[in-house]
């Protein structure tokens, strides 16, 4: 866990103290005055909780979740989850919690924070596969980068994927962007682990070869592909089902835009839920992109 502590400010235990920055202006509601905080979910890279608050105006109570974690990179981490919720729910407000604020501790200037509203979820896989590639196929669809780089590859700020930054950079070609990814990728994973003698084998392999017949058809011969905003991570333990609107939920985004099928190389695995059957009805609202034959193809070397 990136996460040193604050003292004073654990959730839990009756304390009912947050830092400055969490309740200022930015934060919970302006006059509002915190109830109680809980320890809430489970993280790797972060310690979160819950916060419940009582409306100046209105004695009603109002919930918000938070993530705290220490250190610079734990600050890209959560400023970039914010930009990406922000995001995301811009264009499908009901498929995300809303993003409230990030931010960094007045009282131990090297915690930060990532802050949303509260959904009481269900730990258990969106039951309607419909009901969730639908509004996954909203955001894919409904999506497109700003004006000023219309038709590319990437995002406006560094995303992680857990504690790993992404590729974001602006590219018009998606072979090159994601070629590009899958080199920082394995520069992580080689230092992480040190060097094998297959990577000598495999790599140019996978850069000479296998990356360009996969990809290269999808932006040849009059084809293109476009720039969907995506998820980027994807997997079943960052989806839920509001308890209240018994509706699907994703969370932990870590977003760019891409192609769209690329969302779907974190469902390859067989240890993960989202089924054949997810994949399908996804496909009822999104046509495979052509040529259609690549299809099986692209999705095992999304997964990488």
């Amino acid at each position: 866990m990136n996460y040193s502590g604050a003292e004073g400010l654990e959730f839990g235990g009756g304390n009912t103290t947050v830092d400055p920055a969490v309740a200022a202006t930015k934060g919970l509601p302006k006059g509002s005055r915190v109830t109680s905080t809980e320890p809430h979910g489970i993280s790797f890279w972060s310690n979160t909780g819950r916060i419940d608050v009582e409306l100046e105006e209105t004695g009603s109570s109002q919930s918000f979740f938070i993530k705290v974690i220490s250190g610079e990179l734990g600050r890209n981490m959560m400023h970039g989850e914010y930009e990406s919720m922000r995001a995301i729910h811009a264009l499908v407000p009901n498929f995300v919690p809303e993003p409230v604020a990030w931010g960094t501790y007045t009282s131990v200037p090297d915690t930060h924070f990532f802050l949303c509203e509260y959904r009481e979820m269900m730990d258990e896989m969106p039951a309607d596969p419909h009901q969730f590639t639908a509004a996954l196929a909203a955001l894919h669809q409904n999506s497109r980068p700003p004006p000023e780089t219309e038709g590319k590859f990437g995002f406006h700020i560094t995303t992680y994927s857990g504690n790993l930054p992404q590729v974001v950079e602006w590219e018009a070609s998606w072979e090159i962007f994601f070629a590009k990814s899958m080199k920082l990728a394995l520069e992580l994973e080689l230092k992480a682990k040190g060097p094998h003698p297959d990577f000598d084998v495999l790599v140019p392999i996978l850069f000479e070869k296998v990356i360009p017949r996969l990809l290269r058809p999808l932006e040849s011969e009059g084809r293109s592909v476009k720039p969907s905003l995506i998820h980027g991570d994807l997997w079943f333990a960052n989806s839920g089902v509001d308890v209240d609107m018994t509706s699907s939920l994703i969370f932990d985004a870590c977003c760019f835009y891409a192609h769209n099928e690329y969302e779907f190389g974190q469902w390859r695995p067989v240890c993960n839920r989202f089924g054949a059957e997810y994949l399908a009805a996804y496909h009822s609202y999104v046509r495979i992109s052509p040529p259609e034959e690549d299809y099986d193809g692209r999705l095992d070397l999304y997964k990488l």
